[in-house]
């Protein structure tokens, strides 16, 4: 392995595979209804889509820009209460970080259930507000929504049970690139060791097919392989075991291939409509055509392994490592808005005009979430968050809310 990273240093010309290998973290996305917005394929989004070469021009936070309390329309008709919980979690995370920590000690010294007027006040006294641009200077963007699905399983294999959730196999190599290639920051490669090489990890279908040793790994067993499929596109979900009890999965690692999509795949082959391409057109095509099922799964060669979360969370966990609330949580892309931080939404619900206005906390990432203007809204748990989320392609803007002093560039507090 040392050998390896030491002929890696010495080749500048693998600079450019390996930026191909990098993926994302966290939720990737439901199979959706096409979208036309040119940063993410139809008819859904990839886990881990090409890094984008442009962005990581642009400083941190770059595209932010200030803003006005009064430009926020109807924050203070937002239901600002009902997402103080959602922050409080938050500040278990952001309390340990220098630019959050006074905010952070205000929100403990509220009441445990404040007023509408004490958390618009709040936020009014601790923080400024920022409009989220994109970099062509617009400020409106794609929303999504992804939801956290429910699967029957069991802890064994059974007749019923028959399809394994697999933990993190110990041969999976992750490097990060920033020890390599310091313009490469949040940026890693996935492989295997074989001799004196790193070589890519197994695909979909070798892992299907036995040529990955998962023997072990097995988390769960489940009874549904297009179920199965759809949580690890979404990266997290819930095991309900006949005994009644339902347990958290979270991800924990993925194969380091890139995300194709099987919607896609079906629209090319003549087998399904562009319109009929969803979530649910996908598993509706699944129970019809059983016999060539696994071929399509595996065209997809991206795979998620998963790990089992502590019990009696409220929710799945984010990428700020809390967990996640239904309808007050969105993804973003951390370059250009601080995770953690709370953002105003305003955009409209699934397939409607109906305003959907909401104060939300940017807590978790997602491979497909890239640029300023870009947000993943979480539904929540189970069949109809996932008719929702499934559903949610709308156009938003988005007002980030940060604490005075937070170190913007080109810019006071």
């Amino acid at each position: 392995m040392k050998a390896f990273l030491s002929g890696l240093r010495r080749r500048s010309w693998l600079l450019a595979l390996l930026l191909a290998a990098c993926g994302g973290h966290q939720h990737v996305k439901v199979e959706q209804q096409p979208c036309q917005c040119p940063a993410q394929p139809v008819p859904e989004q990839p886990k881990q889509p090409p890094v984008t070469p442009p962005a990581s021009k642009i400083p941190d936070y770059g595209l932010l820009k200030q803003a006005r309390w009064q430009d926020l329309a109807g924050f203070d008709q937002a239901q600002l209460s009902a997402a103080w919980p959602a922050w409080l979690l938050g500040c278990n995370t952001l309390k340990n970080r220098q630019p959050w920590q006074a905010a952070c000690d205000a929100a403990s010294r509220l009441p445990q259930i404040p007023t509408e007027a004490q958390v618009l006040a709040y936020y009014q006294q601790h923080f400024n507000v920022y409009q989220a641009s994109n970099q062509n200077g617009g400020d409106t963007g794609l929303v999504t929504g992804y939801y956290e699905p429910r699967l029957k399983g069991s802890r064994v294999k059974t007749a019923q049970y028959r399809y394994p959730l697999y933990s993190r196999p110990d041969d999976l190599i992750t490097v990060e690139l920033a020890s390599l290639f310091p313009e490469l920051a949040n940026k890693r490669v996935r492989g295997r060791v074989v001799g004196t090489k790193l070589v890519p990890y197994y695909t979909r279908a070798e892992i299907e097919n036995g040529q990955a040793v998962m023997a072990g790994r097995e988390l769960f067993w489940v009874n549904d392989p297009v179920e199965l499929f759809f949580l690890q596109v979404q990266g997290s979900g819930l095991i309900q075991l006949d005994n009644g009890e339902a347990v958290h999965v979270g991800y924990a690692d993925q194969n380091g291939m890139s995300y194709q999509s099987i919607g896609r795949t079906l629209v090319e082959r003549g087998e399904l409509t562009l319109d009929k391409a969803s979530m649910q057109g996908i598993k509706q095509w699944g129970r019809q055509n059983p016999g060539k099922l696994q071929e399509l799964l595996n065209t997809n060669p991206s795979y998620v392994f998963f790990r089992e979360l502590p019990p009696n969370l409220p929710g799945p966990l984010g990428a700020l490592g809390v967990p996640i609330l239904a309808e007050r949580v969105v993804a973003v892309d951390p370059k250009f808005i601080p995770l953690g931080a709370p953002v105003f939404l305003a955009t409209t619900y699934p397939n409607s005009s109906t305003p959907l206005n909401r104060l939300v906390m940017a807590q978790d990432t997602g491979g497909a979430i890239k640029g300023g203007v870009r947000a993943d809204f979480f539904w929540g748990a189970g069949d109809a968050a996932g008719q929702q989320a499934g559903a949610m392609k709308q156009e938003g803007r988005m007002w980030v809310l940060l604490p005075k002093g937070f170190p913007l560039p080109n810019q006071g507090d």
